[in-house]
Order: C-alpha cells, then sequence, then structure tokens
C-alpha cells in the first residue's frame, strides 16, 4: 500500500531484470599462439597467458557470487590440438557455454599449476581468425535467444596475426562484422606495450558501448588487465529506458542506470532433508473466520482514517498511485551552488542517452551535457520511473567523461540523477543554545590533526569484510581448498599510522580540552553562583506537599507530572511504602486511592 524506498529501489532492480532477462552469454577467447607464453623481463615473470587464465578464473569467481544464471564459455586459439563442433584446426573449446561452478574454476587452477600446456594442447600461428569467430558464433548460438547479451572478450598480444596472407584477414574482418549485425559485441583486451591496434584489429573490434571512442592503451600489467577485464565482464544494464521531456514536442530517450546499489549475502535455500531437493514456496491467503483459501479478488485494501476503515479495491489503489506516463520532464536549470550535498536522500543512478528509444538522442543530449558543465549548471526535472510510480524531484548533476593515462575511460559523460526531499521529508534540528563552545586555539589543532589524516578516499578500495569472508569460506569448501584465504579488513583503522602521525597532536588537543584532573566518567558539577548577599548559592527549596493535590493529579492520569519527592512525602503521610522507583510510586498511590 505505502510508497516504501527499499520497495522502490527492488521494483528498479527487478524491473531492470525482466527487461533485460537478467542473463548473460560471455566467451573468454584467449590466444596460445607462441608469443602468449614468453614472459616480458622486469619483476613480473607470469607469461601473458597466465595473466588471461586468472582473469578467467576471476570472472567465473565473480559470476557465481553476483549472476550465476549467466553463460560463460572458454575457446583457445593458436593450439595445434583442435576440438569445436565445426572440427576447425587450431581452435580448442575448453569449457562450452555453461553457468560457472566449483568443477570449472578447478580446471583453471589446476592448468595455472601445470606447465605442461606444449604437450596438451601444443601452439601453432597457422589458424583462421574466420573460424574462431565462426565457433563462437556457433557456441552463442546454441544458447538460446533467451540471453539478450552476447559477448566476446578477446585476449591476445599479437597486433597482426595473418600479417601475411590478406585473403584470412579479409574473412575475419567479414566474419567480426557478421558477429556486430547479429549482437554480439567483440572486445578487445590487448597486452603487450608495443601493441598496435590500427595494424589489424581496429576493424575487427566491433561494440554497443556508445561511450568506447577508443581502443585503450594495452595493459602492460596483470592489475591493468584484470581492472580492464572486471569493467567489462558485465553489460550495462538500464533499469528504465524512457523519454526525457525538453519542452512542448522536443524529447530525446535516455536510459536509466543504478551506480551504487547494496550487495547482500544471498538468502539460503530450503532443502528437503531426506532427499537433499530444493523445496517451492507457496503463499496462500486465508480467511481468518472459516479458514478457506481466498482467491485475488476477494481481497481488499483498507486505509485508517479517523478512527474508520476507508475500503478500496485493487483497481482503485493503482488509479490513486498514478500521476502520468513515465518518464522525465524538465523543469528549469539552477546554477550549481544552490545544489546541496545533504539534498541526498537515497543512490543517485546516472542518465545516458538511448538511441534505441528515439533517433537522434544522443546528439541533442551530448549539447544539453556540454552547456550545463560550461555554465555551472544543473537540471531540475520531474521523474517518474514507472506507471504507478509516485512523481519525485530530481537534480541533473553534469559529469564530463574522464580518461586515464592508457586511455581507459575513468568516469562517462552523462548527469548523475540526484533525488531531492520533498518539504515533508526536511527535519529541522533543534541546537541547545548553551552548547559549550571551543576556543579558537581547540580548533586551530583539531585543524591540524584533520589535514594530517587526511587521505584521498575511494569506495572502490575497500571490500565489505562480513561479504568476503562469506565467499572466499564458500569458495575453500566448494573447491576442496585445504584452508580458508585470510580476508584483510581494510575498514579497520590503522592505530599505528596513525599514532606516528598524529600522536602528539592528540595529545596536546587533550591538554587543550580536558582540565588537570578530569576523570572519564565522573559527573560534572557546576559551579555554585555566589548569592546577592555573597553567601554562596541559594539553596533549592523543599518540596512542599502541601501545595499539590496528589489526589486530583491522580483523578486526572497526571501524575507523571509530580516530582519523586512529592510522592514519596504522600506515600508518607498516609503509612505507604516509598521504596521503589517513581512508576512503583505512582502505582502505590493509584492502589490507596483504589484508582
Amino acid at each position: 500500500w505505502g510508497d516504501d524506498p527499499d520497495e522502490d529501489e527492488e521494483a528498479d532492480y527487478e524491473s531492470s531484470r525482466g527487461y533485460y532477462s537478467s542473463k548473460d552469454c560471455l566467451i573468454l577467447l584467449v590466444d596460445c599462439s607462441q608469443p602468449m607464453f614468453r614472459a616480458p623481463a622486469g619483476e613480473d615473470s607470469d607469461t601473458p597467458f597466465a595473466h588471461c587464465m586468472k582473469c578467467a578464473k576471476s570472472v567465473l569467481l565473480n559470476k557465481i557470487v553476483s549472476n550465476d544464471k549467466d553463460l560463460v564459455g572458454i575457446v583457445f586459439f593458436g593450439t595445434e590440438k583442435h576440438k569445436n563442433s565445426s572440427d576447425f584446426k587450431h581452435v580448442y573449446v575448453l569449457q562450452e557455454m555453461d553457468t560457472p561452478d566449483a568443477t570449472r574454476i578447478k580446471e583453471i587452477e589446476d592448468m595455472l599449476e601445470d606447465d605442461d600446456f606444449d604437450r596438451t594442447y601444443g601452439h601453432s600461428s597457422d589458424f583462421s581468425l574466420s573460424d574462431v569467430f565462426w565457433t563462437c558464433s556457433t557456441m552463442l548460438s546454441a544458447s538460446g535467444t533467451k540471453y539478450s547479451h552476447k559477448r566476446i572478450l578477446l585476449f591476445t598480444n599479437v597486433d597482426n596475426p595473418h600479417e601475411s596472407r590478406p585473403a584470412l584477414q579479409r574473412q575475419a574482418k567479414q566474419k567480426a562484422k557478421d558477429l556486430a549485425e547479429n549482437g554480439v559485441d567483440v572486445e578487445l583486451m590487448h597486452m603487450g606495450a608495443s601493441f598496435d591496434t590500427s595494424v589489424f584489429y581496429q576493424d575487427i573490434i566491433f561494440t554497443g558501448d556508445e561511450d568506447l571512442a577508443a581502443l585503450p592503451n594495452p595493459a602492460e600489467r596483470f592489475e591493468e588487465l584484470l581492472t580492464r577485464v572486471r569493467s567489462k565482464e558485465y553489460k550495462k544494464r538500464a533499469v528504465q529506458r524512457i523519454p526525457f521531456s525538453l519542452g512542448p514536442d522536443i524529447e530525446i530517450g535516455i536510459g536509466v542506470y543504478t551506480m551504487v546499489r547494496e550487495t547482500k549475502k544471498p538468502s539460503f535455500v530450503r532443502l528437503d532433508k531426506r532427499t537433499n531437493e530444493e523445496l517451492k514456496t507457496q503463499t496462500k491467503m486465508l480467511c481468518d473466520d472459516t479458514g478457506t483459501e481466498l482467491m485475488p479478488t476477494d481481497i481488499k485494501y483498507y486505509q485508517m482514517f479517523g478512527g474508520e476503515k476507508v475500503i478500496f479495491e485493487k483497481e482503485e489503489v493503482a488509479e490513486m498511485k498514478k500521476f502520468d506516463d513515465p518518464g522525465l520532464k524538465l523543469m528549469g536549470f539552477k546554477p550549481m551552488s544552490r545544489f546541496k550535498k545533504h539534498f541526498y536522500t537515497k543512490p543517485a543512478n546516472f542518465i545516458y542517452p538511448d538511441e534505441s528509444v528515439i533517433n537522434g538522442s544522443s546528439r541533442l543530449f551530448t549539447a544539453l551535457l556540454k552547456r550545463c558543465l560550461a555554465r555551472e549548471v544543473f537540471a531540475m526535472c520531474r521523474y517518474i520511473p514507472r506507471a504507478n510510480s509516485p512523481p519525485s524531484f530530481i537534480a541533473l548533476v553534469p559529469q564530463e567523461e574522464v580518461l586515464d593515462e592508457n586511455n581507459v575511460q575513468i568516469s562517462p559523460p552523462g548527469f548523475h540523477a540526484i533525488f531531492l526531499p520533498f518539504a515533508e521529508d526536511v527535519r529541522k534540528l533543534q541546537i541547545a543554545e548553551d552548547m559549550p563552545k571551543a576556543t579558537n586555539e581547540q580548533v586551530d589543532k583539531a585543524k591540524e590533526i584533520i589535514k594530517k589524516l587526511t587521505f584521498h578516499f575511494q569506495s572502490e578500495a575497500f571490500e565489505n569484510p562480513v561479504l568476503q569472508k562469506h565467499y572466499r569460506t564458500l569458495e575453500a569448501i566448494a573447491l576442496s581448498h585445504e584452508s580458508v584465504e585470510e580476508v584483510v579488513d581494510l575498514t579497520e583503522p590503522d592505530q599505528a599510522n596513525i599514532n606516528k602521525r598524529v600522536g602528539n597532536l592528540l595529545s596536546q588537543l587533550k591538554e587543550l580540552v580536558y582540565p588537570d584532573g578530569y576523570e572519564p566518567g565522573k559527573k560534572v558539577t557546576k559551579r555554585k553562583q555566589v548569592g546577592a548577599g555573597g553567601g554562596g548559592a541559594a539553596k533549592r527549596p523543599k518540596a512542599d506537599i502541601g501545595a499539590v493535590n496528589v489526589e486530583e493529579e491522580a483523578k486526572n492520569g497526571t501524575l507523571g507530572r509530580l516530582t519523586v519527592a512529592v510522592l514519596k512525602d504522600y506515600l508518607k503521610s498516609v503509612g505507604k511504602k516509598t521504596a521503589g522507583k517513581k512508576q512503583d510510586l505512582i502505582d502505590s498511590v493509584k492502589e490507596y486511592l483504589a484508582l
């Protein structure tokens, strides 16, 4: 009945799952030619192939944690031996398209520990990339049409695999084009400082990422490769695809994306203790009086108002909750100086143009983004995500694209949709006027401490220790590891480093704030005020029971306003016990007066 924000987020998430079927098909395509097994000079002794297999293991582990319904396959090319449905030479399907599990991860771990790759698979440069793509296409087609995203991550450090064979180059480019037309994204995970994408692969890579203006520089270290793989691990899924109305007869199509969402441990699954088979849950609504099962048409809703039940039909509830069609409507613009961070009410969304809703949206969206950045303003909009959702006011805060030194995108261009509070959501804080004030010396010392302890905070650098411990325990059990990998709690303060930086400053601040002889927990006594005659503070007058009519207060039900001293004096006057807390004294008074 009510509009719970948590339920709203769940609905957004379920909406995105329904729109995209929440399923992804991913093939990890790994080059196994000789150059991939030559370790680069330097501290990192692992070969590029070993880096690829470590990334493959990371992908499978992350898929198990976040989306275990996705299908993942692993294909080698450039091997001496072959294994595939079309019997193409030098193409070896290591793992068919299937959901990730412990057995597949264990196979990768064994391969990383085994140095006998040459004997098991061998190497060859006489492969055809067109045959490789054909094999991947066959695997994706066999996976079914219910999987809405189909992608290939290609790992290699050879920038021109068919250098002296132009016919094979033409065939590979044509097959890559066919894959793109069939909705398959091919994304390049290239390695090596000397890799030149312009030689061959710039005509091979077709991706649905509109934000990919240029290929990034090749990864030279494992950390760079792993970061790049993780960024491509999941296809971006829009929560909604809705129109953005800029004025009369002016609309653009946008996709709404969730940038931050709390990750929780998965709920347990109930099993039959005799067969270990999964149980199914069924919910039934029963009549409290007769115990008969109720059908959806038998159920109504009510809301209390003035002590009475106001009853509604399900259709009436839906009609009341509908304000307008889903979409975003521009209300106006305000300078960024008017935007306050405390307006935050829940995690923001991200807005990006979507050509599938309205053709030509990207051009107008880009123009709006650039003007907002140039004029330092944000857009005020009314937002209705779904048909029966209440409207919200949001601030569209512009963000420009940021690339790192390797030409890898750090921040995409678009608008952050910050949800704004209504008047009923704002609370006013009442602060007592007699609160103690810090001196300038204390403030300056605190500023010095803050400056010493300031660091560049990034949420991505801190993993949830509870989740990590949970999944590493499951991983150890599923993969038969002898011990559980230790979890480092990065949320725990580094006390030794803190003491090294500000140990002396903290001691100095403590001396400034707390006087000599201060004892923690000791009740602070107020300094006595000198009376007008100089004879010390005037004593508080003793409670006078005669001035209070206890019996009248009891009849009015206001005994709680009386002090403990007044209640005790009254009980003494009537010969009753005065032991106990205030509520016990009130109960004794009521018992004596038979109330």
